[in-house]
């Protein structure tokens, strides 16, 4: 254990964490070249300190030399001698690994290399190690333990920066629904207990002219009780809804319609029905992903058919999928005052990917920093996405895996890429996020849903809004905190690094509304809707507004098509006629084929060959690369000077 202790002097250590297996003298190869060090496994994670820390170790729990346990795909131990075997916790290791390879969830790609110096016994223990506990590797919750949030520094806030709202008390939904500006809807405290809907929370946006008693009507109606709530309120009035789909054996009385009808908006204004069924299930989610992970690995496909096989991966296909139907969500939005009802059979996945590209494209404050976390926050973590599920972190149910939080991120970079100063953050901020989601460390993802969250050993802090103080987790009024958020930033990166994740060149701009824009734009409210269209029921479908009846009622006329929406194809389409103005603050992304692209630093980190020129995104980078190109040249002509023979007969006489 002396080796672990000299290791771990340089590593904070998390309460519960223990070393079991240490090796000094590995050598790390990355992109950035071979560094030396010393490889520890823990009950929590793979971690590696550099003998000759460089200027971008981070002696903090995220590092690019680390993995956490959780992270790990496939663990690969090689040699010279044999074949690469596969390492699992039932395998027998039977030769001195001379590599050991860790491919992570995270695309990241770790190899760490034993010398031939009497590294033997240490290699094939520490690979033995690190197999166990991968295979046997828990979640810190289920320990009881907690993280000591003082371990990192202090956070450097910006004055007069708004607070991340975790939606977990009355407050931060209050605070949320004022800033909105949303008249005629109220903070109801119907699932307070989760007695309505477990997995919804606890705290709903529904009319006020709705009340409670009447509200515990309309539950019966959705698949798992997850009634329609409001998610976010257009400056001219549009309403942005989200539910499950409607229940197919229910049959309401007329005071249930009744309920139903305000509920949804129906009677005062057009209600438009926008369903999931144009976008990729999570099965086809998960397929893609598993064909782009495939072809992310070293020697996958030849240079010549590597497009091809990006393309019959169908990951960016489906990125275009979720762009086109929120264009034309949120230019119905801004375009016609009416309310859009998102609706998914569950209302766990895609709902919450499309709520949150539709407000990304129109509410220029999710597109801030504090904003984006906020956003992340409620149509995510508390609306009762399964992230542990669909992230593969629980073994129990692989059938279940679907990374649409990741494709959520991918979408993220990619109007991040076409819209480079409307956003507060920046790439560095979303990859740090992505590799977030993997942590055992942090709480925001290692639940399903606020009820599990309150009943996840001791109970979670009710405070509702995250605003670092010295980089201490401590809520007003709370106990005890077993983890801290994911936006704890200071926990896990150094100041140098968290003021990447900042755009200098952000410019939020005014907010406008629809009614600013030029009055020949055919999408302002005031010419949008005919009287007889008032209180009608919509279905939203590729661009076309088909009227239909209302989901309990018969007798209506038959459809009729009413061409709104522009997808992108119709907004290519039109000939020389001149395209109108978006309204201001809304984002009109391209998802034509060349303008959707693959997030390279995401997805290629483990080809080094393809990370060239992509490893310096900041001057401070820059002069680490300078510098470590400088030591590597000097090391070269020391090298070749000792090389050199005193009096070489190739030499040219003087």
């Amino acid at each position: 254990m002396s080796a672990a202790r000299g290791g771990l002097s340089a590593l904070p250590v998390l309460p519960g964490e223990v070393v079991l297996e240490a090796a000094r003298g590995v050598r790390h190869r990355g992109a950035g070249g071979s560094v030396r060090g010393t490889l520890l496994c823990t009950n929590v994670r793979v971690a590696f300190v550099p003998g000759a820390q460089p200027p971008s170790f981070s002696p903090f729990l995220q590092s690019d030399y680390s993995v956490a346990l959780r992270c790990i795909r496939t663990l690969v131990a090689a040699s010279s001698f044999t074949k690469p075997t596969v390492l699992t916790a039932t395998s027998t290791l039977s030769f001195i690994p001379e590599e050991l390879a860790v491919f992570c969830r995270d695309f990241r790609l770790l190899r760490f290399h034993f010398p031939e110096n009497g590294l033997g016994l240490q290699a094939f223990r520490v690979a033995n190690a690190i197999a166990q506990a991968w295979e046997t590797a828990t979640w810190p919750g289920d320990s009881g333990s907690h993280v000591d949030a003082t371990m990192g520094d202090d956070e450097d806030e910006e004055e007069g920066s708004p607070p991340t709202l975790l939606f977990e008390s009355l407050q931060d939904w209050e605070r949320e629904l004022q800033r909105l500006g949303a008249v005629g809807w109220r903070v109801s405290a119907v699932n307070e207990r989760f007695d309505m809907a477990p997995s919804l929370p606890r705290y709903l946006w529904v009319p006020s002219a709705l009340l409670d008693h009447d509200l515990k009507r309309t539950f019966a109606h959705f698949q798992e009780r997850r009634v329609a709530r409001l998610c976010w309120h257009h400056p001219n009035g549009s309403d942005l809804l989200r539910a499950a789909g409607f229940h197919a054996a229910s049959e309401p009385g007329s005071e249930d319609i009744r309920c139903l009808e305000v509920l949804l908006g129906a009677g005062c204004r057009p209600c438009v029905l926008a369903d999931t069924a144009e976008l990729p299930s999570p099965p086809d989610i998960q397929l893609a992903h598993l064909r782009l992970r495939a072809l992310c690995l070293p020697g996958a496909a030849a240079d010549e058919k590597w497009l091809s096989a990006l393309e019959g991966t169908r990951w960016l296909e489906h990125i275009r999928a979720c762009l086109r139907k929120a264009v034309e969500v949120a230019s119905l939005l801004a375009g016609r005052r009416c309310s859009v009802v998102l609706q998914e059979p569950s209302d766990r996945d895609l709902s919450c990917l499309l709520a949150s590209l539709v407000q990304l494209l129109a509410d220029p404050h999710a597109r801030s920093l504090r904003g984006f976390q906020s956003l992340v926050q409620r149509e995510w973590v508390a609306a009762g996405h399964p992230f542990p599920q669909r992230l593969g972190l629980r073994r129990d149910s692989p059938r279940e895996e679907s990374p649409v939080f990741l494709l959520f991120l991918d979408c993220t970079w990619q109007l991040l890429r076409q819209f480079p100063a409307a956003f507060g953050f920046t790439e560095a901020y979303l990859l740090a996020l992505h590799d977030s989601a993997f942590l055992p460390y942090c709480s925001t993802f290692l639940f399903s849903c606020q009820r599990q969250r309150g009943r996840g050993g001791v109970q979670q802090p009710r405070t509702q809004t995250y605003t670092p103080v010295s980089s201490r987790w401590d809520p007003p009024g709370s106990t005890v905190c077993r983890l801290p958020p994911v936006w704890a930033w200071g926990l896990r990166y150094s100041r140098q690094q968290r003021a990447r994740f900042r755009n200098p060149a952000w410019d939020p701009g005014p907010v406008g509304t629809p009614d600013a824009v030029d009055p020949q734009n055919t999408g302002t409210p005031s010419s949008t809707w005919s009287g007889s269209s008032s209180g009608a029921v919509l279905a939203l479908s590729k661009g076309s507004l088909t009227p239909q009846p209302f989901p309990w009622r018969s007798g209506r006329p038959p459809p009729r098509l009413l061409r709104w929406a522009p997808s992108l194809e119709t907004l290519s389409d039109r000939g020389g006629d001149p395209i109108p103005p978006p309204p201001r603050g809304l984002l009109l992304p391209c998802a034509a084929g060349p303008s959707v692209r693959l997030w390279r630093r995401c997805y290629l980190r483990g080809l080094p060959e393809a990370q060239h020129g992509r490893l310096a995104p900041c001057p401070a980078l820059l002069l680490e690369e300078l510098a470590l190109l400088q030591e590597r040249l000097r090391a070269w002509q020391q090298d070749g000077a000792h090389a050199e023979p005193a009096s070489s007969p190739l030499a040219p006489s003087r």
